[in-house]
């Protein structure tokens, strides 16, 4: 049973998994950090508080967190048929991967930014220091550490997703797990792909802590 092809196509679906898992969580981030940052300045407590800014990225991030991520890949199936020309295999698994991340990780983000210390922020205010400058060289340095942890938590997140996308073509070792452990009965693959996926989401949460730790001035 474990012919080159097989163990081929294993490969190939780790190469998939870790693509569509790298790619999407730095799309989310370039799209999910900026949401993090609005919802963070524009709360009531914030820089810049502003109610009707604070609760249009409020609703956005709450609703399209409660779509099981199953039902919201079925429902971006046209637009991403439409962007890429197709919405099967693991490019196309990336825009709802995206879809899915970026709420998800603003939300990180925002509590990051949340949990640097108050006084910090206010003896840059007294100093002249404008609401950029703040942004740019206080909250997202302070809260390195923090923000870092996040990349590490958003990345376990995106690969189960990216695992679940298998369910329809997504490509991976979901899709390997579907296809063979699921439709075929083959347990030996199946056991194969979860074992895999279980030490990849170990390895990157490893290198993430890793990082982490070296950036905590509190070590």
């Amino acid at each position: 049973m474990w012919t080159p092809e097989v163990i081929s196509m294993i490969g190939k679906g780790i190469v998939e998994t870790i693509y569509m898992t790298l790619v999407s969580t730095a799309m989310g981030y370039v799209l999910g950090l900026p949401m993090g940052v609005l919802l963070c300045i524009t709360d009531k407590d914030g820089l810049k508080p502003n109610k009707v800014i604070y609760k249009i990225f409020d609703i956005i991030a709450n609703v399209v967190r409660s779509i099981p991520f199953l039902i919201l890949l079925i429902l971006l199936i046209p637009f991403t048929r439409f962007l890429l020309g197709q919405s099967y295999g693991s490019t196309a698994t990336i825009v709802p991967l995206v879809a899915a991340a970026t709420p998800f990780i603003a939300r990180m983000v925002e509590s990051s930014l949340k949990e640097v210390d108050a006084g910090v922020v206010e003896a840059a205010k007294s100093m002249g220091a404008g609401t950029f400058t703040i942004i740019t060289k206080v909250l997202l340095v302070e809260g390195k550490t923090s923000l870092i942890t996040g990349v590490t938590i958003a990345i376990g997140t995106i690969l189960g997703y990216s695992a679940m996308a298998g369910a329809v073509g997504g490509g991976g070792l979901g899709d390997i797990a579907v296809r063979y452990g699921y439709y075929r009965y083959q347990t030996d693959i199946m056991f194969t792909t979860v074992i895999l996926l279980i030490l990849l989401v170990q390895i990157f949460q490893t290198i993430g802590m890793l990082i982490a730790n070296r950036t905590d001035k509190r070590r």
